[in-house]
């Protein structure tokens, strides 16, 4: 079955951190602390950072024959991510026992309002599922609660981002096909991200998403915690950010921080850019379809050089349609790519913001403890507990980080090796239609020469 969101292992060289792993068919959930407890440090901020030279070099040269047949060959791959692909099917051990596809979006109409459901199916062989398999249909709000709650429940563990209300605005209509393909598509990869997550997979909120029918969904939402309390929550991560900064925060995380700020501004960057070229390539895109019909209007009026004309409206339309390719091809494997990072990056600045609240509650319980004798005990108790936290915030993070990473540097090198791909097939297919033509249009001539010289 499908998935798009699995976690892709082998096409990158292990980072020197050691993280990153581990899929839907891992063991039993472990508490947060445990899921880093053995992972080293994660490596030296810098941004975008892909592997080195010599890493690319091992693993596109896992098969020798790769490297030394002719790269023209119809059996062979000719690109480097047809490779990457080749690599992963080959190596890629089968561990998953969580499968999930979100499908067929339909459209409801009420008095109140108009919204889109999906049908999730879901297949397992876990045993604390009760059936096999599950079909219900959510709509954007019931992934908005999902997402809240793996929040709440794993406040330093990287959730994976929703596609935003209105994806791409702008650039396609709310409720049109290409908008809900997209959105399907988001939603797709967002549950199986968390399906292939060490801890998220196991969430119980996650369990009753997959399997409760509409209305128990609607019961168990009422369950949550209450205005009171969402206020509370809000009114102690605001009082945490007044204190200023967090005094005793390990180097590892203030590199963490460095990192993100200049991704979040790369990123952005980015997607600014790719959101210009693909702009760019419409407008050039609308305009080929106007040009070359005329050539073939004015091939009409010119019989001497109606069939050249007639032939640059055809290499013009061949040309056309292969543009029209190219930008589906940015639309569906670079755009949604880039902006998923750029959420992904607002992400992990709220994650490390969560995670110095943490810590800075146990600084403000340890200058408590100087300062107030008479409760000596009771402060160092819960500053014990606090210590407990903050080891489990910080081993969590540490080992999302690493996996955060391995599928950023993954998902980064997949996005432009294809569309560097599919610029290479673009113009080679341009370039032959222009060339044919050019190559007819020549042997014309010879042959109007050859029999102009003749008696």
């Amino acid at each position: 079955m499908e998935a798009e969101g699995r976690v892709p292992g082998p096409p990158l060289p292990p980072l020197p951190s050691g993280g990153g792993g581990g899929g839907a068919g891992a063991e039993p959930e472990p508490p947060a602390c445990a899921a880093g407890a053995a992972r080293a440090p994660p490596p030296a901020a810098g941004v975008l950072e892909f592997d080195d030279e010599e890493d690319d070099l091992e693993v596109f040269s896992k098969d020798a024959s790769l490297a030394e047949a002719n790269s023209f060959s119809p059996s062979m791959p000719i690109s480097p991510s047809s490779m990457i692909n080749q690599y992963k099917f080959e190596d890629e051990p089968e561990l998953r026992d969580l499968f999930i596809t979100v499908d067929d979006p339909e459209s409801h109409v009420t008095a109140i309002e108009t919204f889109i459901t999906y049908r999730v199916v879901t297949k397992t062989s876990r045993s604390e599922f009760d059936s096999s398999e599950y079909e219900v249909r959510r709509r954007y709000q019931d992934f908005l609660w999902l997402k809240s709650k793996l929040e709440e429940a794993h406040p330093t563990l990287i959730i994976p981002p929703l596609p935003e209300k209105f994806i791409m605005k702008g650039m396609v209509e709310r409720f049109s096909d290409e908008f809900i393909e997209t959105r399907r598509k988001a939603l797709h990869k967002f549950l199986n991200r968390i399906a292939d997550h060490p801890t998220l997979t196991f969430n119980e909120d996650f369990k009753i998403f997959l399997t409760a029918q509409a209305w128990e969904l609607s019961s168990h939402k009422k369950q949550g915690p209450g205005l009171l309390s969402r206020m509370g929550q809000t009114v102690r991560a605001v009082a945490s950010s007044v204190r200023g900064g967090v005094k005793n925060r390990p180097e590892m995380f203030t590199e963490m921080n460095d990192y993100m700020e200049t991704f979040s501004q790369k990123i952005n960057v980015l997607d600014k850019i790719a959101h210009r070229i693909y702009k760019e390539e419409r407008e050039y895109f609308n305009e080929m379809k106007e040009y070359g019909p005329i050539h073939t209007l004015w091939s009409a009026s010119e019989e001497d050089i109606a069939d050249s004309l007639k032939g640059v409206a055809s290499c013009i339309d061949k040309c056309c349609k292969a543009t029209e390719k190219r930008m589906a091809g940015l639309s569906e494997n670079l755009l949604p790519i880039i902006h998923e990072y750029v959420l992904y990056s607002e992400i992990l600045m709220g994650v490390l913001k969560r995670r110095d609240q943490i810590q800075g509650e146990l600084d403000s319980k340890v200058d408590a403890l100087a300062n107030r004798k008479a409760e000596k005990d009771l402060i160092t108790e819960e500053i014990g507990k606090l210590e407990d936290k903050v080891e489990c915030a910080n081993n969590a993070l540490k080992a999302d980080w690493d996996r955060w990473k391995q599928n950023m540097q993954y998902d980064m090198r997949s996005a432009f090796t294809n569309v560097a791909e599919n610029n290479l097939h673009y113009y080679e297919e341009c370039l032959a239609t222009w060339e044919s033509f050019l190559t007819s249009q020549t042997a014309d001539l010879h042959v109007e020469e050859d029999s102009e010289d003749r008696p």
